[in-house]
C-alpha cells in the first residue's frame, strides 16, 4: 500500500513538473516570437529588402535550429551582424541586373538567396568536418569581451526606437512624445524585475507587453507601434502568405563562374560571421544553464537552415544573443520554447499581423534594455584591476571592436592578440640547466617548450665555442612543438658540428625524431634510442593516453 502510494505521487509530481515546463516553454516561446518581430523588420531594412524576407528567415531559420540545433533553448534567426554584410551584396547584386543586356530590376535580392545557400553549404561542411570544436580556442576574456560589447550593441540598436521620422528624417522624440515612451520603457522594465520576487509562475516579459499594450489602448496614447515602425522604414505591413520555394532563382541567376566569384566571398564571411555568433552564444548559454551544447551539430542545423531560408526567400540568420537571454532567462531549457517561437512568428505574420502591428515598441525596447542588464558581464569590472593586463586589454579591446566593427572582427582580432601573448610569455619560460658529467660530457637540461617564438632564446643558450667536446641535450622537461623548433634543433647541432664536437639528444618525442629525420638522415645517429630513466616512461605514456 505505501509502495503504490508513494509511486502514485512520485507520478504526480513528474507530471506536474512536465505541465509546468511546458507552460514556461510556451510562454517564453511567444514572448520570444514578439520580440523577433522588430529585429527582423530592422534588420531587413538594414540590409535594403522587404520586411517579410527577414520575417520568413526568422522563422525558418528558427524553426530548423530549435528542432535540429545542437543547443536546447538558443534562439536564432535575422540578425544584425549578417545583414550589415548583405547590404553591399545586395546593392553590388542590384547594380549587375541593370547592367545585363536585358535588365532586371531587384536582382541583388535574387544574388542574396543564392548567397544564403551557399552560406548554409560552407556551414554544413563546417560541423560536417567537426570544425566546430575550435571555439574551445576562443580565450575567456575574448568571452568576456563579446557578450559586453554584444550589450552594448543591443543597447545603442534600442536607442533608435526613440526617434521619429519627421518630414523624411529621423530626429528624436522630445517633450510630452519623449516622456511617454520613457514612461512605458520604465513601467515595462519595472514589471520584468519585480514580478518575478511577486510570482515566478506569470511570464514577465509577456505580461508586461499585454500590460503596455492595455495601457497605450485604452488611455489612446500616441506612441510607436510595430505596425507604425514598419511603415516609417518603407514597408507595407505584416501580413502575408506561407513562404514559397523560389523556382525563379533558376532562371533569373546565372550559373556562371563569375556569379561563383562574386558571391563566394560573401557567403564565406557570412558563414564565418554567423557560426562565431552562434558557437559563442552556444558556449554563454552552456555556462548559465551549467550544460553542454553540441558544437558541431549547431554548425550543420544553422548550414541546413540557410540553404532552406536561402530557397525558400529569406535572408539568412543565425543564433541572437538578445532573445536566447530573453528564453533562457525565462526558464526555458528545451526545444519547445524555440519551436513555439518560430510558429508563433509564422501565426503572427498570416493571421495576426493586425494585432502584433498594435504593440507598443515601448513594451519591445524595455524588454531588450532588461536583456542589455543580464548580458552585460558587469563581474568584467570588478576584475579588470585585478587580472594581468594583457586579458585586461583583450577584453577591452573586443568589447569596443565589436561596438565599433563587428562581431568576426572582433572575436578573431581578440583571438590573435591572445595568442601573441601566449606566445611571448611562453618564450620566455625556455630554460637550460646545465652540468658536467664526470665523463666530461656538458649536458643541457632543456625546460620549457620549444617553438617558433622561443626558437632565439633556445639557441643563445648554447657555447658552441666553449663547451667540451661531448655535448648531450636533455629534452625531458621539454616538448617540442612545431618544425620551428626541430628547426632550431638542427641549427645548434650544425653549431657544434663545425667546430667538430659530438652532440647528442636525448629524451625526445617520437614525433620530433620523425622531424628530425625527415629532415636530415643523419641526426639518427645523434639521438640516444635507450632511455635509463623511469620519469620518461611515465610521461611518454600520460602523453599517449591525453
Amino acid at each position: 500500500m505505501s509502495f503504490q502510494y508513494h509511486r502514485e505521487k512520485k507520478m504526480i509530481e513528474l507530471i506536474q513538473k512536465t505541465t509546468a515546463n511546458l507552460r514556461t516553454e510556451i510562454t517564453s516561446g511567444i514572448t520570444v516570437a514578439l520580440a523577433l518581430v522588430p529585429e527582423a523588420v530592422a534588420f531587413s531594412f538594414v540590409a535594403g529588402i522587404d520586411p517579410l524576407v527577414g520575417l520568413y528567415a526568422a522563422f525558418m531559420v528558427g524553426l530548423i535550429t530549435s528542432i535540429f540545433g545542437g543547443r536546447p533553448g538558443m534562439i536564432s534567426g535575422a540578425t544584425g551582424a549578417l545583414a550589415v554584410i548583405m547590404v553591399s551584396l545586395v546593392q553590388e547584386g542590384n547594380a549587375m541586373g541593370l547592367a545585363m543586356a536585358n535588365p532586371v530590376v531587384g536582382m541583388g535580392l535574387y544574388y542574396l538567396f543564392v548567397t544564403v545557400i551557399l552560406m548554409g553549404c560552407f556551414q554544413a561542411m563546417a560541423g560536417f568536418f567537426k570544425l566546430g570544436k575550435f571555439i574551445r580556442l576562443v580565450p575567456h576574456p575574448v568571452m568576456l569581451g563579446f557578450v559586453n560589447g554584444l550589450a552594448i550593441v543591443i543597447f545603442l540598436s534600442q536607442l533608435n526606437m526613440f526617434k521619429t521620422v519627421d518630414g523624411g528624417v529621423s530626429v528624436w522624440l522630445h517633450g510630452p512624445n519623449m516622456l511617454t515612451m520613457l514612461a512605458l520603457v520604465g513601467t515595462t522594465m519595472a514589471i520584468m524585475y519585480f514580478l518575478p520576487k511577486l510570482n515566478r509562475q506569470l511570464p514577465a516579459a509577456l505580461t508586461a507587453i499585454l500590460v503596455i499594450s492595455f495601457i497605450t489602448i485604452v488611455c489612446k496614447l500616441d506612441v510607436p507601434t510595430v505596425g507604425s515602425f514598419i511603415r516609417d522604414g518603407g514597408g507595407e505591413g505584416l501580413g502575408g502568405v506561407l513562404p514559397s520555394f523560389q523556382l525563379e532563382l533558376f532562371s533569373i541567376i546565372p550559373f556562371t563562374l563569375d556569379t561563383l566569384i562574386f558571391i563566394a566571398p560573401y557567403a564565406f564571411l557570412l558563414a564565418g560571421v554567423g557560426l562565431i555568433e552562434s558557437l559563442l552564444t552556444l558556449n554563454l548559454l552552456d555556462e548559465i544553464t551549467e550544460t553542454r551544447g553540441n558544437s558541431n551539430r549547431e554548425c550543420i542545423a544553422q548550414g541546413c537552415a540557410n540553404i532552406v531560408t536561402g530557397l525558400f526567400g529569406g535572408m539568412g540568420g543565425c543564433a541572437m544573443i538578445g532573445q536566447s537571454m530573453i528564453n533562457v532567462n525565462a526558464g526555458a531549457r528545451g526545444r519547445t520554447s524555440g519551436i513555439v517561437a518560430a510558429l508563433s512568428l509564422l501565426c503572427f505574420i498570416l493571421f495576426a499581423s493586425t494585432y502584433i502591428e498594435m504593440v507598443p515598441i515601448a513594451a519591445l525596447t524595455g524588454i531588450m534594455f532588461m536583456v542589455v542588464i543580464g548580458t552585460f558581464a558587469w563581474s568584467s569590472l570588478r576584475i579588470i584591476p585585478k587580472i594581468p593586463r594583457s586579458d585586461a586589454f583583450v577584453l577591452i579591446a573586443v568589447s569596443a571592436l565589436t561596438v565599433i566593427f563587428d562581431l568576426a572582427i572582433a572575436v578573431f582580432v581578440g583571438i590573435i592578440m591572445s595568442a601573441l601573448v601566449f606566445s611571448w610569455e611562453n618564450a620566455l619560460r625556455i630554460r637550460a640547466r646545465k652540468h658536467i658529467k664526470e665523463n666530461g660530457t656538458k649536458v643541457y637540461e632543456i625546460w620549457g617548450p620549444l617553438f617558433f617564438a622561443s626558437c632565439q632564446a633556445f639557441t643563445s643558450k648554447f657555447d658552441a665555442k666553449g663547451d667540451p667536446q661531448n655535448v648531450e641535450i636533455d629534452f625531458m622537461e621539454s616538448r617540442v612543438s612545431d618544425f620551428s623548433g626541430v628547426e632550431a634543433i638542427s641549427t645548434v647541432i650544425e653549431k657544434y658540428q663545425r667546430e667538430g664536437k659530438k652532440v647528442m639528444l636525448k629524451h625526445l618525442s617520437d614525433d620530433c625524431k620523425k622531424l628530425l629525420n625527415t629532415n636530415n638522415s643523419k641526426y639518427q645517429a645523434l639521438i640516444i634510442e635507450k632511455v635509463d630513466d623511469p620519469r620518461y616512461f611515465v610521461i611518454a605514456d600520460r602523453d599517449l593516453r591525453d
